[in-house]
């Protein structure tokens, strides 16, 4: 019996060792990225270096290796897939992009992964000696990232040390038109846009509580619930798309949603048109700059026009273009920990999130450790695309103003940002965060509440004062 332990280990050690040794000769199936074709040298080395060290486990279109046959191996590496395709899938970003720039967050990622040395996991590097990243690939992959930062997402006008930073300061201006934008802000807040007269867009995005209604959920027209926790509306216009789900591709299909949704303001755009061919003064100025006059295509136009306008910047700007001081001593060092700990990954660029879908609980089971039955709202992006990777993907959400939009969460089951940030550690990173770790991330997290038009937004008295009289008005709450 001993002899034949014996012999079983030898054979279990021979093939351990003799498995990676054959991936230095045997090449893994080719992915659809190798298919892509660029005139572009910089991206066609990137895309060598992905192809073979790392979109393996980063795709959902790749083909097993020949090995994960075997039982143990198996095991390995499609847990690494599983893992790898949740966090990144690789292929969009390449093919079928139809010419559209690198994700801001597959950068983002790419980059952590380069300058922290992540990837690839030690597990997969034991089965495949040759494919941890050598210096010249992270040097490579790191001159693509800067160049693709700065050339599509960086804030212009700042030096390129600034520019090639992963999180982006807020422009100084937004460039839109200020009659259609104030026309957009008398129809947010006016009340004629509910079916019965009580509410407005600002109702469930109320200024003086930084964009938000600061409820778990909203309550709509005859105190209905709606499914998932209002976002703000703050620095909405830099979303890659509007919703938790992402069903509004940009804020001029998104203002159509709460005004028709039986939920919400239960209207239409006829029935407001109606109502505001009454106010004699309202209509002449909205002809004024809509000569076609109500139509529903400048109802949206005008929301979304004053929904761009919403920017706000705040202390981090300042600091991220250079002034040290702008942040306290704990601020930055939590900023620190904040990309130490992998968060810029999901919250880059200039609002520091809303630029992809994430899977909520990567590490752990939200859904079943938060106990409440799972409702279709939880299903987040997989209810616009029907794709199963989808399931439990959520947009990201902005963390400007973030001390000011509690509850968090979709389900705003969350009520601190302390708390917040746990949950996030436990079900995103899959760690324990230490407390002083966390209590510095948020006191970072404090310095993104910005100002409206030089007014603060953690100031809610300040905020109603500056607000013209017209908004009040028409406004209830």
């Amino acid at each position: 019996m001993g002899k034949r332990i014996s012999i079983v280990l030898i054979i279990i050690v021979v093939a351990a060792f003799l498995l990676p040794l054959s991936n230095l000769v045997i090449a893994l199936p080719a992915s659809p990225l190798a298919e892509h074709e660029t005139d572009d040298a910089l991206e066609a080395e990137v895309v060598a270096i992905l192809e073979n060290k790392c979109v393996q486990c980063h795709s959902t279109e790749g083909q097993r290796p020949w090995y994960t046959a075997f039982p143990i191996a198996s095991g390995i590496i499609e847990a690494d897939i599983e893992d790898g395709r949740n966090h990144l899938d690789l292929i969009p970003d390449f093919v079928g992009a139809d010419g559209d720039p690198v994700r801001e967050v597959t950068l983002s990622k790419i980059e952590y992964s380069t300058q922290y040395n992540t990837m690839p996991p030690t597990e997969y590097v034991a089965l495949h000696w040759n494919h941890r990243l050598t210096q010249s690939e992270r040097d490579t992959l790191q001159d693509w990232i800067y160049r693709e930062r700065m050339e599509h997402y960086a804030t212009p006008g700042n030096p390129p040390e600034v520019m090639r930073h992963t999180l982006q300061p807020l422009p100084g201006e937004h460039g839109q038109d200020m009659a259609k934008a104030e026309l957009g802000d008398k129809l947010f807040h006016d009340v004629r846009l509910s079916r019965d007269n009580t509410l407005s867009c600002a109702t469930c995005h109320d200024f003086a509580k930084g964009g938000t209604d600061q409820l778990r959920v909203s309550i709509g027209i005859d105190n209905q619930r709606v499914p998932v926790n209002s976002p703000t509306v703050f620095n909405s216009g830099f979303n890659i798309k509007q919703f938790w789900d992402g069903r509004a591709a940009d804020l001029e299909e998104q203002a159509t949603g709460p005004l028709t949704d039986p939920a919400e303001l239960d209207s239409n755009w006829d029935q407001v048109a109606e109502k505001l061919e009454e106010d004699e003064e309202f209509t002449e100025a909205f002809y004024a700059v809509y000569p076609e006059g109500y139509t529903q295509a400048n109802f949206e136009n005008a929301i979304a026009t004053f929904e761009r306008t919403l920017i706000t910047p705040a202390p981090f700007d300042d600091f991220l273009k250079g002034d040290e001081e702008a942040l306290t001593e704990e601020q930055r060092h939590g900023y620190q920990l904040f990309k130490d700990y992998s968060c810029a990954t999901c919250h880059p660029g200039v609002i520091l999130g809303g630029q992809s879908f994430e899977r909520m609980g990567l590490f752990a089971d939200y859904f079943a450790d938060r106990g409440d039955e799972i409702t279709e709202a939880d299903y987040g992006r997989y209810n616009v695309t029907g794709d199963e990777y989808d399931r439990h993907r959520f947009k990201v959400p902005t963390l400007r103003n973030v001390a000011l939009n509690f509850p968090y969460m979709h389900d705003g089951t969350v009520e601190t940002l302390e708390e917040a940030v746990d949950v996030m550690a436990e079900y995103q990173v899959g760690m324990d965060m230490p407390e002083e770790d966390r209590d510095a991330i948020v006191e970072f997290m404090h310095s993104l509440t910005g100002t409206l038009d030089g007014v603060p937004l953690d100031d809610p008295e300040a905020i109603n004062e500056a607000a013209p009289e017209w908004r009040l008005d028409h406004t209830q709450r």
